[in-house]
């Protein structure tokens, strides 16, 4: 446990230091928040959506921006996929520890440390603009907790998930199609795209059925007050059940590539 817990201290330092790209990254999330601000205000102004209204839109965009780097499904280690390719997992596979718990701290101290770097200056640019762009206040102190427990379990889940796309690298000879292809669904039916309430109807119903919309979309909900104290609890409850189903299948696949690989060259 202490070789873990150092191996997420190194990267998650070794990620606080990239800062260039973590402005460049916060100068795009604000333009893209006051663009996606832009959007929904003209939307808003031609009709009316029952399932959530335009203060809690704007407050949904500028969470999704502050927080992005937490649910961005659209995102691949590069290290990892290289390592699968070109065979150096094999050094990974003789060091004294298990593999999967590896690759996911790597993957969770990554978004964490990417996250630290932006969202603070995100949430107080959404804060202090004038209304109707501005960013709202928690609905209740409950509602706040909620959103914050609900975030750090979407953050796990998509950790767990991502960890399954890059274990599907095990078993392909080009992952790149199948990661961006599956990634992009995923990024669609999250609300990562359009928010779930202002989805099709049809489409609306399959997101609850998966265990996607759970990364980001009921936190930010949550926060806003769109879903009531009653219904965050149940779908905390289950972001623990997918939780434990992804992480089953992920080991279960981890164990599975690593009981086939083969390791070609000396």
């Amino acid at each position: 446990m202490i070789g873990y817990l150092s191996y997420f201290k190194t990267r998650f330092n070794a990620g606080l230091q990239y800062k260039v790209a973590a402005v460049a990254g916060l100068l795009t999330q604000i333009f893209w928040g006051l663009l996606y601000c832009s959007i929904y205000q003209a939307f808003y102004s031609n009709t009316s959506i029952p399932d959530i209204s335009f203060k809690e839109i704007i407050t949904y965009v500028w969470l999704n921006q502050a927080f992005i780097a937490l649910i961005y499904i659209n995102v691949k280690d590069v290290d990892i996929l290289k390592s699968i390719v070109d065979g150096t997992v094999a050094y990974e596979l003789v060091r004294p520890y298990h593999l999967y718990n590896w690759w996911y701290i790597k993957l969770l101290a990554g978004k964490l440390s990417s996250c630290l770097l932006r969202f603070g200056p995100i949430l107080l640019l959404g804060f202090i603009l004038p209304a109707p762009f501005s960013l709202s206040l928690p609905y209740s102190i409950i509602s706040f907790v909620l959103f914050l427990i609900s975030l750090i379990l979407g953050t796990i889940l998509l950790c767990g998930i991502l960890m399954i796309i890059h274990s599907v690298a095990f078993f392909t000879v080009n992952y790149k199609g199948i990661f961006s292809i599956s990634c992009q669904l995923m990024a669609l039916v999250s609300g990562f795209v359009i928010p779930v309430p202002l989805l099709p109807d049809i489409v609306k119903k399959i997101t609850y059925f998966m265990p996607f919309r759970l990364i980001g979309d009921l936190p930010f909900r949550i926060y806003s007050g769109n879903i009531g104290i009653n219904i965050a609890l149940m779908d905390i409850l289950l972001q623990f059940i997918w939780i434990i189903i992804i992480m089953i299948i992920g080991f279960s696949l981890m164990k599975r590539a690593l009981g086939k690989v083969f390791i070609q060259g000396g």
